[in-house]
């Protein structure tokens, strides 16, 4: 990808053909042309979700029926895992339409498509994928995300986090946690010291999230971590406060130390 194309360009023939290859590759059966024509015939005039959709749609028209079985090829050309804190979106863009796959058509088989959400998160994100499994099955993500909280690959630590934010932007409001963001915490309390910036910024992100509709609740986590000295814990506050600080908050200020 360049910076230079709208992002909404890349989907469509050009990445029907790359996938195209790629599942052919592990499924022979698999009707590339019919797929690629399909795909192009139907995203020209679209935005960029809708143009995932119909090629998340083709997938599931050309791969088999069996879910499992179809989740199980996609696993197989999503390549090695993301080295890096960057290049989620520039080098896993095309993941995109797998990631939407397992969203949108696997909520009735919660092992076989949380499995995949952790594989493709490692390369791209599942942010988006894991939300309609914490709207359906609040108490088995949360335990699964609160493992992901300690996982030693960053990306799955981000996730963590950046997937059950009450408010993610581009995704679908977490009304339970926007109600009482309290199942939140235990997972924000094991990121608090984590060290990847990547990391911090979606711990952050959340907090943020949570003052916004449970002010109360969010500042009272701050100001229990405040007491810490950790430097990651220290800049965390700082970044969930911006919007409080920007308004003058004083109790904000009071948490920032003055240098």
């Amino acid at each position: 990808m360049t910076e230079y194309t709208k992002l909404k360009s890349y989907y469509g023939r050009d990445l029907a053909k790359l996938l195209a290859d790629k599942v052919y590759s592990i499924f022979p059966k698999f009707q590339k042309l019919k797929f690629i024509e399909r795909v192009d015939k139907n995203t020209k005039d679209l935005e960029l979700k809708a143009r995932v959709e119909v090629i998340t749609d083709s997938l599931y028209e050309f791969l088999p029926k069996d879910y499992k079985e179809s989740v199980n090829i996609m696993m197989n050309i999503l390549g090695p895992p993301n080295q890096n804190e960057t290049g989620m979106f520039r080098d896993g863009y095309w993941l995109m339409p797998i990631a939407f796959f397992v969203e949108k058509y696997g909520i009735d088989d919660f092992e076989t498509s949380t499995n995949a959400i952790y594989q493709i998160t490692q390369r791209s994100t599942g942010e988006y994928a894991v939300r309609p499994f914490l709207i359906r099955f609040p108490d088995r993500m949360i335990s699964l995300m609160l493992k992901w909280s300690q996982n030693k690959n960053v990306h799955v630590r981000r996730l963590s986090s950046e997937g059950i934010r009450p408010r993610l932007p581009w995704a679908k409001k977490l009304d339970q946690f926007i109600r009482d963001p309290k199942p939140i915490i235990p997972i924000l309390e094991n990121l608090k010291q984590d060290e990847s910036l990547f990391v911090k910024k979606s711990v952050a992100n959340n907090l943020n999230d949570i003052l916004k509709d449970n002010y109360d609740i969010g500042f009272k986590l701050l100001k229990k971590w405040s007491e810490s000295q950790n430097t990651n814990t220290q800049w965390i506050i700082k970044h969930a406060l911006r919007n409080e600080l920007k308004k003058g908050n004083l109790e904000a200020k009071r948490l920032i130390p003055y240098n």
